[in-house]
């Protein structure tokens, strides 16, 4: 990190060095958002209600390789932060190659076994027959371009860690803006129907990885990368300290298969296409809490390492403001207008879809008040190398309650909406998550020691 960023995180005023590090890591994930809901816009208009199904019933399995991934970058990033802060390059270094190696080689790896098995996933994962000529197109293509895109995701956080957010923010945006530019040209202009789709993100993500290699040839840049590693143990510390960034999506990614296989028992493949329009929702708002949850973790977890709990305080509190602020603008627009944005996903043909999606929207809207809430202190915990308690926050919003209302609902009180369950896991994880956060909250953990 140069020693202006690294002043900045550690003595810059607070609200200041906030924004400047939540502005660009929120048009980041923004950026990958918008790509996201274009995707669903064109596939949903262009090819139909059936092929948003189908990439829905693929987010379970991709949740499960990209969260392997998410888990070492954020974990890997978060030590690295904490070294950086200690002023141990080296050592921040070492994990970040360790991190990067790793993954190239998860990456290789996973992609093989997607071409060769994925007719046994599509089983696994309890679509209909009918659907299988439809993710096949789509994931083949994408398991072809599954290394740029999970080594994307690792130098990201690095180079976020290393004071570059304007670097990593402009790869995201850069692929994020392909991405669509080649949807409208690949499905809307060539009919390249879902293949298109998966043509577009990956040669999206070849665009951002090759902007994010530029940093290998910064003469600034603390993190240096070095074949030649020892200690691999250093790679397990790494995972388990970002393990609630993998319960997060792997958990997330098992809700969605659970409520697919429900909706599909009680309403038919028209309630899973309806539920991918809320779930791109739930996916817009996640990213921008994530935003603002990545920069508070960076923030905090450097100012842990020079044990500074004043600022940590204020990072925390000034993180909680923005979120609480975009969770009630969310609400108000989602249910003012929601015919409308069921509308962009959703042909006027499919009459059953947008009804469902619709009425979809009136019972989940209350978890934007606490979702954003339970990431943010399950990043904190992170940061402060508290793995454990994140990963149980993580566990308790995105698997076990989800799961655990879910199955009360569809067995016991068939009456009631399923997806009433998402937002009372949220609520009742809430709960939970304060608890934990007031056993650990910068107060707490230098009360031995004297405030700096």
């Amino acid at each position: 990190m140069t020693q202006a960023s690294s002043d900045r995180i550690l003595s810059g005023a607070i609200v200041p060095t906030f924004f400047y590090f939540v502005i660009p890591s929120i048009a980041a994930l923004l950026a990958l958002t918008t790509a996201n809901l274009v995707d669903g816009l064109f596939i949903g208009n262009f090819v139909g209600a059936d092929a948003l199904a189908a990439i829905n019933f693929l987010i379970p399995y991709l949740a499960l390789v990209f969260g392997l991934a998410l888990m070492l970058a954020i974990g890997g990033s978060v030590r690295a932060g904490k070294a950086l802060g200690e002023k141990n390059p080296q050592a921040a270094s070492a994990i970040f190659s360790k991190c990067v190696m790793t993954v190239g080689v998860f990456a290789l790896v996973m992609a093989s076994v997607n071409l060769l098995f994925s007719r046994w996933i599509f089983t696994a994962l309890g679509a209909p027959e009918s659907l299988h000529p439809l993710m096949r197109d789509y994931f083949h293509i994408i398991a072809c371009f599954l290394p740029a895109q999970l080594l994307s995701v690792v130098l990201y956080y690095f180079i976020r860690a290393d004071g570059k957010p304007v670097m990593a923010t402009v790869a995201l945006t850069s692929g994020a803006l392909g991405n669509m530019l080649l949807d409208a040209l690949f499905i809307g202009y060539f009919q390249w129907g879902i293949a298109g789709a998966a043509w577009a993100t990956g040669m999206s993500q070849l665009v951002q990885l090759g902007i994010l290699f530029r940093y290998f040839w910064l003469p600034a840049r603390r993190l240096q990368f070095r074949f030649r590693q020892t200690q691999w143990v250093d790679v397990a510390h790494a995972a388990f300290n970002g393990i609630s960034e993998f319960v997060n999506e792997i958990s997330g990614g098992l809700v969605i298969l659970v409520v697919n296989w429900l909706l599909v028992t009680r309403i038919g493949v028209e309630g899973v296409s309806a539920f991918t329009v809320i779930n791109y929702c739930l996916f817009a708002s996640l990213m921008i809490f994530y935003g603002i949850a990545d920069a508070m973790q960076l923030l905090v977890a450097q100012n842990f390492g020079a044990r500074q709990v004043q600022r940590m305080r204020q990072f925390m509190l000034t993180s909680t403001v923005a979120i609480l602020v975009f969770g009630v603008l969310l609400i108000s627009v989602l249910l003012g207008w929601r015919a409308h944005w069921v509308g962009w996903f959703v042909s006027a043909q499919d009459t059953a879809v947008i009804t469902l999606a619709a009425d979809f929207i009136l019972v989940v809207w209350p978890i934007f008040l606490v979702n954003g809430l339970n990431v943010l202190l399950s990043s904190y915990l992170t940061a402060i190398h508290q793995p454990a308690a994140s990963a149980a926050i993580a566990l308790l919003r995105s698997l076990i309650l989800p799961v655990s209302v879910l199955m009360v609902l569809f067995w016991w009180l068939p009456a009631y909406p399923l997806l009433m369950a998402l937002p009372l896991a949220e609520w009742l994880t809430f709960v939970v998550a304060l608890a934990l956060f007031l056993r650990f909250k910068p107060a707490v953990l230098f009360a031995s020691e004297q405030p700096r």
